[in-house]
Formats: C-alpha cells, structure tokens, sequence
C-alpha cells in the first residue's frame, strides 16, 4: 500500500503528547514542526489516528510543501500537485488557512488562487469545465509561515475534539482534547484514584473514563474521510473492529474516577455526558463544595480546571477559591495535583509553589500548567515486606 506523508495538528504545549501517543499506535518516526507532528502512514493509518488520538486537533494529508512569494508562484505550484489523486469529480473542496510572516499575507487572495489552481487541473484531467461539488468534502488546508507554502487536506472534518457525548453547554468547558493531554502530562494510569473537585459539565473525569475503558475517542462520531472513495470500506470496518475490541470491560471494585462541583446543574449535565460516552459505570460525580475535599485513599491525583475569570469582581472570588483549594488539597499530603490556569498569581493564593510548570493554550488563552507531584507509592514487594 502506497506510503503517505500525514500530520497531526496540536495546541501549542501539546505537541509532544501527541507525538507520544503516535509512537504508541506505532508510528515510530514523528517529526514536530510549528504545531503539526509528522508521520509516514497508509489509509489504514488515517483511519486509526482519527480514531485513536485523544489529544490531537485534526489529521491531515500532506499535499505539497514549497516556497511562494508571488502568487503567481503560488498558483503554479499549487496547480503541480496530482489533486485528481484525492479528489473526484464531485468533490466539495473548501479552501480554508492562513499567513503569517509572509510576502502573501491577504487569506482571502490565497484562498480564490489556491482554489482556482486546483480547479484548472482537475479541469485537465477530468476534461469537464464545471465541478458541482455535490460529493463528499475535502477540505483544503493552507498554511504560509515565512513565504513556505504547506497543502493538505483535512482528514477529520469536525475538530477531534468533538467526541459527540457533550451535547449541553456550560460556561467555560475544557476542550476534551485538551482534557485529555492534561491527564496525559499527568502520567496517571488506571488503577490509580482520581477527582477533578471543580469538574464543571465532566469533561476530565469523563476523558479519564474513557481511557480506563481504552475506549476509541473517536467511536461515536463521523469523519468526513469515512466518506471518501479513495479509503476503502473494509479499511474502516477494520479500524472500527480493532476499537471496538480493544474496549476494556469495568473493572471489579470501587469507581476511581470521580468529579465533583458546587454547581448542581454543572453534576447534572455531567452525568448525562457520561452516559452518552458510556462510561457511567465507570465515574462518580457529586454536589460537593471543594472545601469539603476529602479522602482515605493515598497517592490519589487531582486534575482540575478552575475558573480564572478577569474581571475584578470575579478576580477576588477566584482568589479566595485558590486559597480554599490549597487548603483542602493539603489535607490529601500523598496525592499529586496538577492545575490548569491562567491566572499569574495562582501559586500566591494557593499556597505553594509548583514542582514543575507548563506552558498551554486554552483556547487562545495563555494558561499555566501547575504541577504538584506527591510522594510514589511504595511498590508491592514492600508492602509484602
């Protein structure tokens, strides 16, 4: 099967997490370059990235890369790449990017000569003057950095983010995506207790089910690659199958993975997100205020979210809630936090100055990634001993 040149696109700070879960789907030889992870792959590969990825945006085809600083150039260039061999008559292919640092900095200009490039030759091939674009969609990426042209087509359609199991909207929800790469950093494993106490509408305890299920992210919703002639049929039922019986059943014992938020509202919605991902069986969400934070468990994990909102008002009943996290979270002395905000003085009202620190985006917000690492549990042989 003929190797391709695909990416997976990441939010900045991600990049190596993504890479990470690449290597471990087996796609060894990843290269990182401005937000985008790199890797030699064939159709079955697009099916199982889209799948599988969890902390990754989107994946792509890679196109064509070359340098334009004239849209002449661009246009020509453009023109050169065999499209016919993605895209059919009837395709639908919106043209969508962007330009930074370059000689062509107008999107809208770049798109109408990227589009019409494209249009000419596959004008050639298919010797037809007009494409209805009634078929399936391909969307077509642009990326100018420095007068360095990338092409690709979009493989996912919708951001990998959206899993199809959060329906209801609440202020301020962490992309899954995002959610996910924070449990990543972690390194927490199953078997391991873990509470988001500010868990909002669940979306990191959900992710964390998920995993513990080793259920695909991507199995309950559509790509728009699923729709392309050029994949075969059976490459996706074996992609689908593949994930359907890696699935783990419910562990025996109690539930490890539990939310908690002062919002009622906030627990109900997250309830019914965790049924519609199907891992209800496998999270305890709960009404509970973060200063009733409490556990008999040891060398637990905290993985939270909490609000940092600008506003002054809002400011200082964010600073009180810093100070209540960090006297509550003190009470569990074994158990790991780990804390995403973007707010500079977090570590001043919490209490105490994080082991490690991590630059993401949330969004387009800047945030921190504060990391607490609690003591290792001993290991099995001394506690025999």
């Amino acid at each position: 099967m003929k190797k391709l040149r695909l990416f997976a696109t990441a939010a900045f700070g991600v990049e190596s997490v993504v890479a990470r879960e690449l290597k471990h789907l087996g796609y060894e030889d990843t290269v990182t370059d401005n937000g985008r992870i790199f890797f030699d792959g064939d159709m079955d590969a697009i099916c199982r990235a889209n799948l599988w990825l969890r902390a990754a945006g989107r994946v792509h085809v890679l196109m064509g890369e070359f340098t334009a600083k004239t849209f002449d150039e661009l246009f020509e260039k453009t023109k050169a790449i065999p499209w016919e061999e993605w895209l059919p008559k009837d395709a639908e292919f919106p043209v969508t990017g962007g330009c930074v640092k370059s000689t062509l900095m107008s999107i809208s200009d770049c798109q109408s000569i990227i589009k019409k490039a494209i249009v000419e030759r596959l004008k050639k091939v298919y010797g037809i003057e007009i494409f209805p674009e009634t078929g399936p969609r391909y969307r077509v990426d642009f990326n100018i950095l420095k007068d360095q042209v990338t092409l690709s087509i979009d493989t996912s359609g919708s951001g990998l983010h959206k899993r199809g199991y959060r329906s209801l909207a609440y202020t301020a929800p962490i992309k899954e995506t995002l959610a996910s790469a924070l449990i990543l950093i972690s390194h927490w494993s199953p078997g391991r207790f873990l509470i988001d106490p500010l868990c909002g509408s669940g979306t990191i305890p959900i992710e964390a089910a998920l995993m513990a299920k080793n259920k695909a992210p991507g199995l309950d919703r559509d790509f728009d690659c699923q729709e392309w002639p050029n994949i075969p049929k059976e490459t996706w039922y074996r992609a689908l199958n593949e994930a359907r019986d890696l699935m783990k059943p419910k562990p025996s014992g109690d539930v490890l993975i539990q939310g908690y938020d002062i919002n009622p509202e906030a627990v109900s919605m997250a309830n019914y997100h965790a049924r519609q991902a199907g891992v209800a069986d496998l999270v305890h969400i709960q009404t509970r205020d973060v200063r009733e934070l409490s556990s008999k468990v040891k060398y637990g994990f905290i993985i939270t979210n909490p609000p940092y909102g600008q506003r002054i008002g809002e400011k200082k009943e964010n600073n009180r809630l810093y100070e209540n996290m960090g006297k509550s979270f003190e009470r569990l002395s074994t158990w790991s936090y780990y804390i995403i905000n973007a707010d500079s003085d977090f570590e001043k009202f919490f209490g105490r100055k994080a082991d490690k620190n991590r630059k993401l985006y949330n969004g387009g917000l800047l945030c921190y990634y504060y990391q607490y690492f609690g003591p290792k549990p001993p290991r099995q042989q001394d506690k025999e001993e």
